[in-house]
């Protein structure tokens, strides 16, 4: 059994209790078990020589007992103190936390609805999906939620300007009241004319935002774009087309384009892998910067992605002052999450160095990258291969016959014809202006035809096609492989038993945990290491 050291300038407390003696715990899974009391305080005492933990219930309800000296303690926890009161007032939440939109509908309808039910903030994965695909998961989505929360994707698709159009109409159609925006490189109008179309003045004569915009970013630029108000020319070609109302337009110069800024460092899927310590604090200072030029009546918060997969990644991210924390690749290998089994099970055997990153499919002519896991696929090479034959040459017919011919036997199976045929009719259904502007643009034409790689790779992921394992692409960043190591031991080790909102639950009371023991540091208290752990079990029902 370990000891629990004092600092020598607590040692001799005048403080004293009256305690039962055999209240007191002294070995580590009984002091862990008393400090995991969240809700109750706990006291460090001194009975001779020993120091132990007991809760001052025990200390209070006893006339009779020992005195005892008392060195420090920690008051009660919630899960709920962590982070910012206003963010969970906001959206109507039992906790500042979230789980980010995957893609291509991984972050499922059943994965939203599930969480939503114990007040818990997801977002639909609406990225990559056609106008009807998401129509019908927000139609499933509000049946289920009627009162919320819940939130959609909106990414930006700068190849893609009519499925970026698509879905704000959908959110405006049907009232989605809550948008997660995600890869902006900036404002567009899509984004300005869904923000702006929920404003009016209330009976109080202030401002009502009905439409909420959660904004991820990875960079300052783009964070700016996002504190400012909508610009004042997209709002006047809005007005222009009548999307927006002259009384929405004036209101939109008191308001930022979003409520929330989420922070996104080393993430799985699009990202710029900035470390987590050294962004956030930058953003939460620009946030400042704003707040004093523009004097908003509620001050933008600031949460943090990207890394976020155990509660000590979660305790540091709220005491560098993140309102909120946000998870993403984790999930997609719960049981909620729309990924095949076979995807999973790689997700749940990854390691933190098993991610790279390799070229994304919606912005593959721009060369921007995504963070995918490496382990058990091919995935990464052969498209970091599409890329380079992308940038050397100017169109199919230019690539050297045999690097065209492994491309179809090893990378397409199939011939660059067909594959051609098939593009045509995958983007005729997604977007018909990117084959018009093919025409008579054979580089655009080859760009067209890697993209179809590129997007199915992901499709295939989440279906689990036969054959196609080692091509599948699966966004994850290295919070998975922190978190598997977190579990190793426990019921969670089993990606079967792995429930979105268990994960959520455990690493916000695992952080609440650990902040205790923090406290008692700065205390001069230094528990055993074995009380460091804590390792999750099952719950007989999620706590209130």
């Amino acid at each position: 059994m370990n000891k629990i050291l004092a600092d020598s300038e607590i040692q001799d407390s005048s403080r004293k209790l009256k305690i039962v003696p055999e209240s007191v715990s002294y070995s580590d899974a009984e002091m862990r078990d008393k400090l995991l009391q969240l809700d109750k305080t706990c006291c460090i005492v001194k009975n001779g020589d020993s120091v132990g933990v007991c809760l001052k219930e025990d200390a209070d309800e006893s006339s009779s007992g020992s005195s005892m000296s008392l060195l420090a303690q920690a008051l009660p926890l919630k899960t709920t103190q962590l982070g910012d009161p206003e963010f969970i007032k906001f959206h109507g939440l039992k906790m500042a936390y979230m789980t980010g939109s995957m893609a291509n509908g991984i972050a499922s309808e059943n994965l939203v609805i599930s969480s939503g039910k114990v007040g818990l903030l997801s977002s639909f994965g609406a990225a990559g999906l056609l106008p009807s695909r998401i129509e019908k998961a927000i139609n499933i989505i509000q049946k289920a939620l009627p009162d919320g929360p819940y939130a959609f994707n909106l990414i930006h698709s700068p190849s893609e300007d009519a499925i970026e159009r698509a879905a704000v109409d959908l959110y405006l159609k049907y009232g989605v009241r809550t948008v997660e925006a995600s890869a902006f490189l900036g404002l567009t109008p899509n984004i300005v004319r869904y923000r702006v179309a929920g404003l009016r003045r209330s009976t109080q004569n202030q401002v009502e935002i009905t439409n909420r915009v959660i904004a991820k970013i990875s960079r300052a630029e783009v964070a700016s774009k996002f504190m400012a108000p909508a610009p004042e020319a997209m709002l006047n070609k809005l007005l222009e087309e009548k999307s927006i109302t002259r009384e929405q337009a004036q209101l939109a110069a008191a308001v930022p384009m979003a409520d929330d800024i989420t922070v996104e460092a080393d993430s799985g899927g699009h990202t710029d892998n900035r470390p987590l310590v050294s962004l956030l604090p930058a953003i939460i200072a620009l946030r400042e910067q704003f707040q004093e030029q523009y004097g908003y009546s509620h001050t933008i918060r600031v949460g943090a992605a990207g890394g976020i997969g155990t509660p000590a990644s979660a305790l540091a991210a709220f005491m560098m002052g993140a309102a909120y924390v946000v998870t993403g690749s984790v999930n997609q290998a719960c049981v909620e999450a729309a990924a095949s089994e076979h995807s999973k099970g790689l997700l749940a055997q990854a390691e933190m160095a098993d991610v790279i990153m390799a070229p994304a499919a919606d912005m593959f002519e721009m060369g921007v990258e995504l963070q995918v896991l490496k382990r058990g696929t091919l995935f990464p090479m052969r498209a970091k291969k599409l890329y380079e034959l992308y940038k050397n040459y100017e169109s199919i017919e230019e690539i050297p016959l045999p690097e065209r011919q492994k491309l179809e036997q090893q990378v397409f199976r199939n011939s660059l014809e067909e594959i051609w045929s098939q593009t045509k009719e995958h983007f005729y259904e997604r977007d018909p202006h990117q084959i018009e502007r093919a025409k008579d643009h054979p580089k655009r034409k080859m760009a067209l035809i890697f993209r179809w790689y590129l997007g199915l790779t992901s499709h295939w992921s989440n279906t689990g096609e036969k054959g196609r394992e080692t091509d599948y692409q699966i966004w994850a960043g290295p919070a998975i492989g922190a978190f598997n190591n977190w579990v190793k031991g426990s019921y969670l080790e089993d990606v079967s038993q792995r429930k979105t909102v268990e994960v959520a639950w455990h690493i916000m009371t695992g952080a609440a945990y650990l902040y205790r023991l923090r406290h008692l540091q700065t205390q001069g208290i230094r528990l055993p290491s074995s009380c460091e752990a804590y390792l999750p079990k099952p719950f007989l029902a999620i706590p209130n």
